[in-house]
């Protein structure tokens, strides 16, 4: 009979032989509400679904979850039930129709709300359990700077900071990036300009960014793209689909997809930064591998 520390041992090989390689851990946040981040989000899992890889796009809204409206999904289960022990992260993932997979939050759940610093932090280290094969997980945070979003956000390797062009979305998305370097350390922004009227009043939009930030910040800003404002992006919402899968030719669709290069050219850090973050275990895990094959 194999004894639990047997199973235990593994069952973490198996982990690790399922997916060896580290899963590349992207934040889609924006500071306020209101300028499509998770539209953002779930066109880009779809993009990155296309191209081939294994993405799970986590719906961090906790308490006011759109992920699934948006998608046209039915959860029977979602991050509540693994908070209350009722299922497992793996139970309750659901499979979305650009083929890659949901973690739903709840909507309404008033103690979804309330979570603090530590339960956040549960989650995240609960991701390093699931031995599903996974190239990307997607962060769809919260508006705002609640313990949820900065959690998530600094347990990302990438942060997309989405912004459009009103002075509210701007002053928002700066006060995200002051907090996240001053107070966290995070160093590194990716800026993606959406509803834009044309490519160049998406780097005008940039540029008001980084002008500010370097007045006063020490961080990098790097500009993603633009996402033009499209027509059929909103029929695709009334869809309830992602616009890359039901209208593929559109400029909007167009645009996400420009963006899979320059994510797959974005390094992946060979170890972890020293505070919570998703999929720990396989960065480490990955170092020891790296570092046996150069022995």
């Amino acid at each position: 009979m194999l004894n639990s520390g047997t199973v235990a041992d593994q069952a973490a090989g198996l982990r690790h032989m399922a997916n060896p390689k580290p899963v590349r851990v992207i934040a889609v946040t924006s500071g306020k509400g209101g300028v499509g981040k998770t539209n953002v989000s779930v066109n880009l899992a779809t993009a990155m679904a296309q191209s081939g890889k294994h993405v799970l796009l986590l719906d961090a809204d906790m308490g006011l979850a759109n992920v699934d409206v948006m998608l046209g999904l039915h959860p029977e289960y979602n991050l509540s039930h693994v908070l209350s022990g009722e299922r497992t992260l793996e139970e309750i993932l659901v499979p979305a129709p650009g083929g890659f997979r949901v973690v739903p939050a709840a909507s309404g759940v008033k103690s979804m709300l309330e979570l603090g610093a530590r339960e956040h932090a549960g989650l995240v280290q609960a991701f390093s359990e699931l031995s599903t094969p996974l190239d990307v997980l997607l962060i769809d945070t919260a508006a705002g700077l609640s313990d949820g979003v900065v959690t998530y956000t600094r347990a990302a390797q990438e942060v997309i900071v989405v912004v459009c062009d009103e002075p509210a979305s701007i002053t928002d998305a700066y006060a995200l990036i002051k907090v996240m370097s001053r107070d966290y350390g995070h160093k590194r922004f990716r800026i993606l300009a959406n509803m834009a009227r044309s490519i160049r009043e998406g780097y005008e939009l940039f540029g008001k960014i980084a002008r500010v930030t370097d007045k006063f910040l020490s961080v990098s800003l790097d500009f993603l793209g633009t996402i033009p404002h499209d027509e059929l992006l909103r029929q695709a919402v009334q869809k309830q689909r992602a616009v890359v899968e039901v209208y593929p030719s559109s400029r909007a669709s167009l645009a996400f997809k420009k963006l899979v290069p320059k994510v797959d050219n974005w390094p992946v850090p060979a170890t972890p930064s020293g505070h919570v973050e998703f999929f720990v275990e396989r960065l480490v895990n990955a170092r020891r591998d790296g570092a046996g094959a150069l022995a």
